[in-house]
């Protein structure tokens, strides 16, 4: 069990009884990832943590394979799922980088508020468009902490090495943005609630072959 896995396994429970931040801004991130689904949609998110979007979108899709490092997490997701009744959800302990699923086999890669929390958001990038049929749809919810949150940057790592955070990268929109293209995908869409919000990107995978 790696360390990020004990630390989301340790304040799981916690988590999941936190309130969302920001309601209007999540329904509206909800709203444009349906817009891109379907009935017969084959979707993967990976950090799913407690389930939260994964049983918002359940019924306007095919099927979701919800993965996360934490088994607690997943636990909980799981739990919550059954309670209300969704069974086109199927919760997976993974890493991304290691998990076992076919390339080229989901519509739609969801990433929400894990990409800063990766050691290697390119790679993972790269393993989301590998995971995608042509013209399939990555979208993203990432917390770009050198727009407008900077002032944190420094106390990070004091924060981790004490326990009270995870890994967590900092970087701007800008780089994000970059990176995407840099891993083969056209934006699509681009939106944040705010300057130092949360950047909501959604990404296709071309078609065809460049």
């Amino acid at each position: 069990m790696t360390n990020a896995t004990r630390w989301w396994d340790k304040i799981a429970e916690k988590y999941s009884n936190q309130p969302i931040a920001d309601v209007e801004a999540w329904e509206h991130k909800l709203g444009k990832i349906r817009e891109y689904g379907s009935s017969e949609a084959r979707v993967l998110e990976f950090g799913c943590g407690t389930g939260g979007t994964a049983r918002r979108l359940a019924g306007s899709v095919g099927s979701i394979l919800a993965t996360d490092i934490s088994g607690e997490m997943l636990r909980i997701a799981a739990d919550r799922g059954r309670a209300e009744g969704i069974d086109n959800i199927t919760y997976q302990q993974a890493d991304f980088a290691s998990l076992e699923a076919a390339e080229g086999s989901f519509d739609i890669v969801l990433g929400m508020s894990i990409l800063h929390l990766l050691d290697d958001r390119e790679a993972a990038m790269d393993r989301a468009r590998a995971m995608l049929k042509p013209g399939g749809i990555f979208i993203t919810s990432t917390a770009c902490l050198l727009d407008g949150y900077w002032f944190m940057v420094p106390i990070l790592p004091i924060g981790r090495l004490f326990g009270a955070f995870p890994l967590v990268k900092a970087f701007s929109g800008d780089r994000l943005r970059r990176e995407i293209a840099a891993a083969g995908f056209e934006i699509d869409y681009d939106w944040r609630p705010k300057a130092s919000g949360a950047l909501f990107i959604v990404a296709r995978k071309p078609a065809t072959a460049a």
